[in-house]
């Protein structure tokens, strides 16, 4: 069984997501611990309902990114994690946290990579005036949503869509992509090869 930590910041959707897969069978994996650098993050209480742990370690106060990032890798070690799932985590990761765990490290993305990295991914879609958005779940690399690409859903984009709307159409995919990448890593079903994800269609 797949051991998962997962990092939030806010209100832990794609965590709920994760967490019904695994209750409904759909998900063979276990979240072993979630961590928030965010002491009122809502997806803390959504954990703590399910039975898993939490832990909050603010991200301020470190010398530098990389002596947060060593803390965060400690305690995924301390839990075993085999898998590193980043649901709404608002920190950019450093190679301290990425190498610790080598193409182990997951991330869900609200547009169709290399489309439209970093924040305001819906706004970028919107102003640009594309016609097709959706999501990306992929490994994470020190250059930010530049990973192999796991999986992808698209979401058509509706006359007269604001941000708010096209956003709630794209995180319904979010929720339904994130567990399948996360099964089809845990059945061991692609690799790696170069800068790009293979799958493997068994």
């Amino acid at each position: 069984m797949l051991t998962l930590g997962v990092l939030i910041s806010g209100r832990g959707s794609n965590l709920q997501a994760i967490l019904a897969a695994i209750a409904d069978g759909r998900l063979h994996a276990r979240v072993a611990v979630v961590i928030s650098n965010v002491a009122d993050a809502p997806g803390l209480a959504h954990a703590s309902a399910a039975g898993v742990p939490t832990e909050v370690h603010s991200h301020r106060g470190w010398p530098s990114r990389e002596d947060y990032d060593a803390r965060l890798v400690q305690v995924l070690r301390a839990h075993q994690v085999d898998l590193v799932c980043l649901a709404g985590f608002m920190r950019r990761l450093t190679s301290v946290l990425i190498d610790a765990f080598p193409n182990r490290v997951l991330n869900v993305h609200p547009s169709l990579l290399p489309a439209f990295p970093g924040v305001d991914a819906q706004r970028q879609a919107l102003d640009y005036g594309v016609r097709v958005a959706g999501c990306t779940v992929h490994l994470v690399t020190p250059t930010v949503d530049a990973g192999p690409i796991v999986l992808q859903a698209a979401v058509p984009v509706a006359d007269g869509d604001t941000v708010e709307t096209l956003s709630a159409r794209i995180l319904r995919e979010e929720h339904r992509l994130y567990p399948e990448a996360i099964r089809l890593i845990g059945e061991g079903r692609g690799r790696v090869e170069g800068r790009r994800w293979l799958s493997d269609p068994r």
